[in-house]
């Protein structure tokens, strides 16, 4: 299956080809280039001053001094990392990272003509030792400053494409300086190369001054203590998860600065010991320029692609787990070689040097920026800062102290060939736990991304039942609100109604009347139990302090629970005198229980509140009836009572048919669906039916000339009917269902599932249907982008001035196929919440729908880490930004579909034969752009849609066939008169007078 039509593959050009080449897209290009420049601008002048400050150190101090430089470092470093966090607080964002390098470098030039101008040798030995200190420092900073920039400038996914490119630089200016250095020695001090390099990085700032303020938008304008309050609320929220993500970012950045430091003192101290000063310097500028060659192409051309496809973390553990697997195995196999073996540990280092930095400036560098995007934008940079810098500076601070105190006691306690094996150990002990850490920070991910959007919710999978029943009990009987009291007990009806009675009977009386009502039609929705007669039995001793409503649930509990009840007691209750709640429903439980005198009395009664004046006297009529079960003489009142003037007692009488389910009247109840003010009583009644309701409900669910509404509510009903044929009604029709009737049958679907994951609901079996039904979605898909990108090819210039009315019916056409793509990208987020947790996919669904670019990253990485179909990346590929062109190619290259550039007319005749899955407005488009163009339709597709049930549907097909056919529409014309739709109406009675009057002329 290949691509036919060549001009669709990425071929225009020599720049879109190199973009492609650095998997960069052009709207990110300008950016990425300028900051690229940047950053090997900066880099290249650090690295002159590194080497050089390196080769002066070594000349002077030798390696002894090396850890209390990593200490010195550390204590420097974390003081500018405080400065720097500091200024953030102070100043906006913008004028910090621009100002801090000409103020790092004025140090440094200050310091270097210190050492030119002093003649006194031990203040020159302290100027290299403060030289070299400030170049470390001066790293840190720039690193630090060009990950916040990166931040600033790209949003989560950008920046997986763009970051490997941007700090590419660093190893840009590896490849120039390290082939150019040994060049500057020859011509040049290495005072003076350190004053060249100073220039450099100015001229750097320069184009990073440049940048910031060409996309001054990203950054933010007002300092850090200056956030809105309603912002610092949000982040306030987050603080818990958010302290703890950091913490491990952290360790993170930590551990990987102890592992290399670690080596580069091991590599350093083989080094000084066989190579002298120029020869050093020499050797560290053709080792960097080597590296760096490999770091580049491994970046340019690796590094982003990796991180897309494998993933942020696996990209970020490569590191510890090759050097916690490689240094030791090198040096073994080393110390195996005959002949080598006194030089195992300096080839050896040098092999692990060079891995380590290959993969730290590739993989880790491009992955950690990264990592710091769930953080809320208002304070990523500063916890960027402290996070980031700080870890270095303690870890360069901790790393010094133990290579000092590893070195000092190894000298006094341990024979020579086994010392350096003590410093192997401690760089595979951090290795490994750097790997755990990494591990545990990629499950506080995706859960900071989407507590950032969603909020977490109560439900029976996260209650302990004993501990929420104690919370039950404990909130009933304090003070408080009734509306937090009702909360309680619909909460504990939903999650433990079989054991609500045990909580609620003994509390009855402590609790209001409406708290009475709700708690008693909670006991009575599991039926009477005689052990809590004792508890129910008080609210009728005292009929005048007990409320009606109270006073007739509690009668029906008793009379309902007692084995042996003396019915003749309820006769009292029948006395006019007695409130009509009362009154209806002594009658029927006597109904329901009593001697024939006894329900010839009772069915006077309920006839007389039936047929009431007062609406109260009838509603309680009609509740009453819902507990009988002798209805006989009743019966004849329900059609009256069904087109009562009264809503409420329309209400009450679906109640009751569901309740004594009156086959006959369950007409009434689909009846009641199509109305606003009964649809909800109508689907609790039908609810109530069960499995009775499920094929009534079907046949209007499934009647596509039935309003959609309806049909909506139809599924939605069945969807809460909780038997398994309901269940496995609504997937067996979701895989046969189309278009919007998918959807509907889904969000029904996605009501019932609320808890996290399918496999606590369904088997296996169902999430392989999910799959299926994702992969007819897109092929779907396929077919909407390969009618959009041919039906481009009319929107010409030619095209435009030849004919104005065909442009803009297909423009009309065109658009109703992106918004089919928006309902068909929704659709597969509905399908995938069905697999995944609902909080995550909720959180990914708020981020894709929105507008802004970096939310909707937000949510494609969220989908990253949480789907894991094998159609992951093609999804991801579908709902992010990307054209058209390479939404079908992507669709193409999966062979999910397969595409051939052919006429537009044939175009339209493949959309047509999809006619169930095109809305109503796309398929009259259809037939209105078929209109305009003449292309020719058959007779099945015109016929078809004349009996479409939307109206504008069939006006398009009239249109069309008044233009292609005047006999075959003016036959067909009187059977179109009475359509019911006025629009068609008009255009019927517009082309009969039309023809008429041509007939009489």
């Amino acid at each position: 299956m290949e691509l036919k039509n060549h001009w669709l593959a990425v071929n225009r050009g020599v720049l879109p080809r190199l973009l492609h080449w650095v998997n960069l897209r052009p709207e990110e290009s300008e950016r990425t280039w300028l900051m690229f420049a940047f950053y090997t601008t900066v880099s290249v002048g650090l690295r002159w001053a590194e080497d050089s400050t390196v080769a002066l150190f070594l000349n002077e101090y030798g390696t002894d001094l090396l850890p209390w430089m990593y200490i010195a470092s550390a204590a420097v470093g974390a003081g500018l990392v405080f400065l720097y966090s500091w200024l953030q607080k102070i100043f906006p964002l913008r004028q910090v990272i621009v100002a801090i390098a000409p103020c790092m470098v004025t140090p440094l030039v200050l310091l270097v003509l210190l050492r030119w101008g002093v003649h006194i040798s031990y203040l020159a030995v302290v100027l290299v030792f403060l030289l070299r200190l400030w170049v470390d420092a001066l790293y840190v900073v720039n690193d630090l400053n060009t990950s916040i920039v990166a931040n600033q400038l790209f949003n989560i996914r950008e920046i997986k494409r763009t970051y490997p490119l941007v700090s590419s630089g660093l190893l840009v200016a590896d490849v120039i300086s390290g082939f150019s250095l040994p060049w500057l020695v020859q011509y040049a001090k290495l005072n003076k190369i350190i004053l060249i390099a100073c220039v450099v990085i100015l001229l750097g700032a320069a184009i990073l001054f440049y940048l910031t303020h060409h996309y001054q938008a990203a950054f933010p304008e007002t300092p850090q203590r200056l956030i809105p309050e309603e912002q610092a609320s949000r982040q306030r929220s987050l603080q818990s998860p958010l302290k703890r993500y950091a913490w491990q970012l952290f360790a993170f950045v930590g551990l990987l600065q102890v592992i290399g430091l670690l080596i580069d003192f091991q590599y350093l101290r083989e080094l000084q010991s066989t190579l002298g000063d120029r020869e050093l310097a020499s050797f560290l500028g053709l080792f960097g320029g080597v590296v760096g060659l490999c770091e580049l192409l491994t970046q340019w051309f690796i590094s982003s692609r990796l991180i897309i496809r494998m993933g942020v973390f696996f990209t970020a553990t490569l590191l510890p787990i090759t050097v916690g697997l490689l240094l030791p195995t090198v040096l073994i196999l080393l110390n195996l070689i005959p002949g080598i073996q006194s030089q195992s540990f300096f080839w050896g280092l040098i092999v692990l040097k060079f891995c380590d930095e290959l993969l730290r400036y590739t993989f880790v560098m491009s992955s950690g920026p990264i990592l710091y995007q769930p953080i809320p934008e208002g304070i990523r940079s500063r916890m960027q800062t402290l996070s980031g810098g700080t870890a270095e500076a303690i870890a360069t601070g901790l790393t010094g102290l133990v290579i000092f105190v590893t070195v000092f006691f190894c000298g006094r306690f341990l024979p020579v060939p086994l010392q350096k094996w003590v410093l192997v150990a401690e760089t595979v002990l951090a290795a490994a736990t750097c790997l755990k850490v990494v591990w545990e920070l990629r499950s506080r991910y995706v859960d900071l991304l989407v507590l950032s959007v969603a909020r977490g919710h109560l439900s029976a999978s996260n209650v302990g039942l004993r501990f929420f029943k104690q919370g039950v009990v404990k909130a009933l009987a304090e003070k408080g609100s009734d509306a937090d009291k009702h909360s309680c007990i619909e909460l504990l009806a939903q999650i433990d109604s079989p054991g609500a009675a045990e909580i609620l009977a003994p509390l009855l009386v402590k609790l209001s009347p409406d708290l009475q009502c709700q708690s008693l039609e909670v006991m009575l929705m599991t039926g009477a139990n005689p052990a809590y007669l004792p508890a129910i039995r008080p609210l009728l001793e005292q009929p005048q302090e007990t409320a009606p409503e109270v006073f007739a649930l509690a009668l029906r509990y008793v009379w309902l629970a007692e084995p042996n009840p003396n019915l003749s007691l309820l006769e009292d209750y029948l006395h006019p005198r007695q409130n009509s709640l009362i009154r209806a429903t002594a009658a029927a439980l006597v109904l329901r229980q009593g001697t024939p005198i006894q329900k010839v009395a009772a069915t006077k009664t309920m006839r007389r509140m039936l047929t009431h004046k007062q609406e109260r006297e009838r509603i309680n009529g009609v509740k009453a009836l819902r507990e009988a079960v002798y209805l006989q003489a009743l019966r004849i009142h329900i059609p009256n009572l069904l087109q009562d003037e009264s809503l409420r007692v329309r209400c009450a009488v679906l109640e009751m048919i569901a309740a004594t389910h009156l086959e006959e009247y369950y007409s009434a109840l689909i009846a009641a669906l199509y109305y606003k003010s009964t649809r909800g009583t109508a689907m609790l009644a039908l609810v109530r039916l069960e499995n009775e309701a499920l094929e009534m409900l079907l046949r209007l669910a499934k009647n596509t000339y039935k309003p959609e509404v309806v049909r909506m509510y139809a599924w939605r009903t069945i969807a809460q009917i909780a038997t398994q044929e309901a269940m496995e009604t609504l997937w067996q029709h979701l895989e046969t269902a189309r278009g919007t009737t998918r959807d509907h049958i889904l969000r029904s679907l996605l009501k019932i599932h609320k808890q996290p994951g399918i496999k606590g609901l369904m088997d296996r079996f169902y999430e392989t249907k999910v799959e299926a039904l994702i992969e007819q979605e897109l092929r779907f898909l396929g077919e909407i982008y390969a009618a959009y990108i041919d039906f481009k090819t009319l929107d010409t210039l030619e095209y435009q001035q030849s004919n104005q009315r065909i442009v803009t019916v297909c423009d009309l056409l065109q658009r109703a196929l992106l918004e089919l793509e928006l309902d068909v990208k929704e659709r597969l987020l509905l399908l995938l919440r069905l697999l995944y947790s609902p909080e995550k996919m909720q959180a990914a669904a708020f981020n894709l729908r929105s507008p802004s670019g970096v939310n909707l990253a937000r949510g494609l990485e969220i989908l990253e880490h949480t789907v894991s179909l094998s159609s992951k990346s093609l999804l991801l590929n579908i709902l992010d930004n990307h054209p058209y062109q390479e939404k079908l190619q992507h669709l193409v290259d999966a062979k999910v579909v397969v595409y051939e550039n052919i006429l537009v007319s044939d175009r339209l005749h493949r959309l047509l034969t999809l006619s169930n899955l095109l809305s109503d407005w796309c398929l009259a488009c259809c037939f209105h752009f078929a209109q305009v163009t003449r292309i020719r339709l058959t007779s099945s597709e015109i016929l078809s849609t004349l009996r479409h049930p939307t109206g504008f549907v069939r006006e398009a097909a009239i249109a069309y066939l008044n233009m292609v056919s005047h006999r075959v529409l003016y036959e067909i014309l009187p059977q179109l008169q009475k359509d019911p739709h006025p629009l068609v109406a008009a255009q019927v009675k517009e082309l009969l007078e039309k023809y008429q009057y041509k007939n009489y002329n």
